[in-house]
């Protein structure tokens, strides 16, 4: 498996923002998209994941095995969490786990490794910035998918998250899979490839 990038370009507002990205990433392989505000991180990941078209260029995913196309192969989590603040944490994911099929870990399982077992019955509206980040990671843990998409993965979470969701990067990594991180702090990737957006600031 291989993610693909050819002169890939992307706009925001009719105005190009970034222009001829070309990279590769193979199995077990991270790429941390690094830049100021407004360069065309968050627009990156969102044209891999499908929400954006790119201006021109391509971007896809060979020998992806049984996923037909790239954006079914990808877990996106974005600056929003995507979860429904009058549900339960549980019912949360278990709808992301429905949505998303090819089921991974339980949703016990799940909430049990980012440390919040017990708060399955929660409104996820009444938990903290940091629980509600934490069980937006969960949601990558209950389905499976190789691809993950992350957009400042940690913001909001304390030194002890960042640690425990290194370690869950860096096993999604050993288990043959690939991580994008738009970042502007380490996320303990060593040997990640680094690719630099400048905008046209």
């Amino acid at each position: 498996m291989r993610l693909v990038a050819e002169k890939l370009s992307g706009e925001r507002g009719g105005e190009t923002i970034f222009s001829d990205l070309d990279f590769v990433i193979a199995m077990g392989g991270a790429l941390l998209v690094t830049g100021p505000n407004g360069a065309g991180k968050s627009t990156l990941l969102r044209i891999i994941a499908g929400l954006l078209a790119p201006a021109s260029g391509d971007v896809r995913l060979e020998d992806s095995g049984s996923f037909p196309d790239l954006q079914s192969a990808c877990h996106y989590l974005g600056h929003q969490n995507a979860m429904k603040p009058a549900l339960s944490v549980r019912e949360n994911l278990a709808f992301w786990q429905a949505f998303n099929g090819e089921p991974r870990k339980d949703i016990d399982e799940a909430l049990e490794t980012v440390g919040l077992d017990g708060i399955d019955h929660l409104p996820f509206g009444y938990l903290s910035t940091g629980q509600k980040r934490r069980i937006a990671i969960a949601k990558l843990l209950v389905s499976h998918r190789p691809v993950w998409l992350l957009d400042e993965p940690t913001a909001g979470l304390d030194k002890v998250s960042e640690g425990r969701f290194a370690g869950l990067m860096q096993g999604h990594l050993a288990e043959g899979g690939i991580v994008i991180a738009a970042t502007h702090l380490p996320l303990g990737l060593e040997g990640a490839q680094e690719l630099r957006m400048e905008g046209r600031g």
